[in-house]
This record gives structure tokens, sequence and C-alpha cells, in this order.
């Protein structure tokens, strides 16, 4: 494909405001680009106006999956952006806009790699199933309907297109956001003893949670070490009344060591313990994700670094990842491998003026095809 007409699908994709919704208009134009190939479209609707898409090609032989998230997140000010965040500029050598990094060009590049290689017209030896998600930005909720759908259990490795400047991800850890209510009842706080003060069994409880996340020490050579924040806290109306509901919330970012199963089993043992003592505490999570287990000494991860370091001569270092990916949610499809590698560096994430090199964007396109190729040639 020439490279205008491959910016071109980038910059259409970052003029869709998909921002943590309106997903199905990335699906639909996405659909438009295959409406003609030999290629199998579905639309799975998480929502109203927010579609996955599953785009399959060829129909036999290894099944390589690519991976990529369809939201971005908000722009905040757009008067503090050189460049409109959602217009897709073309300057200094760099694509601008809001998704630039995060990741609309490794979806991108994952699109382009795939009509290229149907644009030869000739039989595939292998397959690839495009994994385009809703909802990665506030929960992975889309990679998680996907997975539970069966679209990621006949892959035989999987690529997501995150930012990483071309080194490839194999690990990161997992997260737990919890919140813990707290109810009790009110009276006014000259006469304390006709209430009972919400915010004091949330104290025992961040201070018990506190300890018992330090007994976690066990650390991962690679992701270090389990770490707990308690990350907001709020009760009461007014000064002069005893509080009759509270609550706080935190944050644990969980390592393969502490799988969040166990960390969550920590933490509601903690709350039993405070009720049995009179308190009125339940515990909820959003959206917990789970560590992804080290891939640095699979074939997926080995070949990518090969390709990257003695074909293009870019990246290629194996590196752990600092926050969750929709990896989280395929990991729960079974033994599968996963990598994270993608065109953009990431320095821009969720900043003004996010922006992609085009020189690496292009070079993403080409890496992606050289690995399906590749791929297959090697896997029975």
């Amino acid at each position: 494909m020439e490279a205008a007409a491959a910016l071109k699908i980038l910059t259409d994709l970052i003029q869709i405001q998909s921002v943590n919704d309106s997903e199905a208009q990335v699906a639909d134009y996405l659909a438009t680009l295959f409406a003609d190939q030999k290629a199998t479209v579905e639309h799975v609707t998480y929502a109203p106006g927010r579609d996955n898409l599953v785009v399959t090609i060829g129909d036999h032989g290894p099944m390589l999956g690519f991976s990529g998230h369809e939201d971005v997140v908000a722009a905040g000010d757009e008067a503090a952006w050189q460049y409109p965040p959602f217009a897709g500029t073309i300057a200094n050598g760099n694509v601008y806009g809001r998704g630039a990094s995060d990741m609309k060009s490794g979806l991108a590049a994952q699109v382009v790699a795939m009509l290229d290689l149907l644009a030869t017209g000739q039989s595939l030896p292998g397959q690839i199933r495009l994994l385009a998600s809703v909802g990665e930005e506030t929960g992975e909720y889309g990679a998680a309907q996907l997975t539970q759908a069966g679209y990621a259990e006949a892959l035989d490795g999987l690529v997501i297109g995150e930012p990483s400047g071309f080194d490839i991800k194999v690990t990161h850890k997992g997260v737990i956001d919890y919140y813990v209510t707290s109810v009790g009842k009110s009276a006014h706080s000259s006469r304390p003893e006709h209430g009972i003060n919400a915010l004091d069994p949330l104290i025992s409880f961040a201070t018990l949670a506190e300890v018992q996340m330090a007994k976690n020490t066990v650390v991962d050579p690679v992701l270090g070490g389990l770490t707990h924040v308690i990350s907001q806290m709020q009760g009461g109306e007014q000064i002069n009344s005893v509080p009759a509901h509270a609550w706080l919330s935190g944050n644990i970012r969980t390592i393969p060591a502490y799988p969040n199963e166990q960390v969550m089993a920590q933490l509601e043992a903690i709350v039993q313990q405070l009720n049995a003592a009179g308190a009125q505490l339940s515990i909820r999570y959003s959206y917990p994700e789970p560590s992804l287990a080290n891939q640095a000494d699979t074939k997926l991860a080995k070949l990518a670094a090969d390709i990257l370091t003695n074909q293009y001569h870019r990246g290629g270092q194996m590196t752990a990842g600092t926050g969750a990916t929709d990896a989280s949610e395929y990991t729960k499809a079974g033994n599968l491998p996963i990598i994270i590698v993608g065109p953009a560096d990431g320095l821009t994430d969720h900043q003004v003026d996010e922006k992609v090199a085009v020189d690496n964007y292009l070079l993403g396109c080409d890496f992606y095809r050289t690995l399906a190729e590749r791929f297959w040639a090697t896997t029975n």
C-alpha cells in the first residue's frame, strides 16, 4: 500500500472521536476497508454505539491474532493543543491527534498489514484475526466480551499493538481497583454516643490492608513487587455530625506470584473480620485485571525480537509494561502466547499533542506483515 493511503487510514481513525464511547464508528469504518476483500467481518455489540470488530482473513493454517482498542481518552483542554486533537494533522514528520500513539497507530498499522497481504491476490498460508475492542481505557470490557465469546480460542499467538517504540513488552502487572463502603448511624457531634461513625471502620480497614499487603513480600525479577495505594476516602455531610456513610478506594498492582483472586480474598477477610466486630462494610471491584505472565521464552516473542533486531535494526528489546492492557483478558483464553509491540513510542500518551512519527507508523505496517509471514512459516 502506498504511504499516502496507509496514512489516510490512520488520520481517518483519529478523526473519529471515540472518547470512551462511540467505538461503533471505528468498527464501521474498519469494516468498510474489508468490504470487498476475502475476509470475514463480524460486529460484536457491547452496548448501543459500542461495537467490537472481528476480522478474519485466510481459511487455513496457523492463526495469528492482532489486537487493538478502538477507544481513546478525552482530549482535555483542546485550546492547549498546537494541532486540533481530532484532525489527524501531519506535520514535522509526525501524525498528531488523540489516539495517534495510544493506540490508533498500532491498530491502523495492523489493518494495513492485513490489507497488504490480501492485495497479493494469492492464497494465504495462514490466518490473521483482528480483534478491535471497545472500552480498553476504562476497563478492558470489550476484550473480556470477545474472550468470553470464544474469539481468542483458535489463536496460536496474539500481538497487541499498544505503543512500545518497537520494543516487546512481554509482561505487565495486573490491577485491582476496589471500593469499600461503610454504613454507620448519624447523630449530632455533641452526642456521638447516639451515632455510629462510618469513618472509624474504614480507617481500621485501611490500616489492616496496608499491613496485609506489606506481607506480600515476593518480588518479581522483572516487574518488581506488589504495590498498594489507598487513593480516596470520603464521608460525612458536615463538621458537626457523626457520618452515617463513608467510602474509600484503593489501587493494587499485582504480580504473578500473587494472583488477583488471592489478593482479593485477603481484602475480603479484613472486611469479614471488621464486620464480625460490628462494622457494616462491603467491598466491590471495578474491572480487576490479572497480570501477564512473562512471555520472553515464547516462540512469538523471540520471533518478533529477531525480526526487529536483525531485519529492521529497531528496538527488539524485551521489556515490562507499566500498566494493564487487553492482554489481561485474553490470557483467560488459555495458554496463548501474547506480546505487546507497537510503532508509537508512548511518550505522549494521554497528553496534549499526542503523536506518532510517520516513519515509525509506516515501519509498523511493514513489521506486522513480516511478523505474520514469518509466524506462519515457522508454526506447525
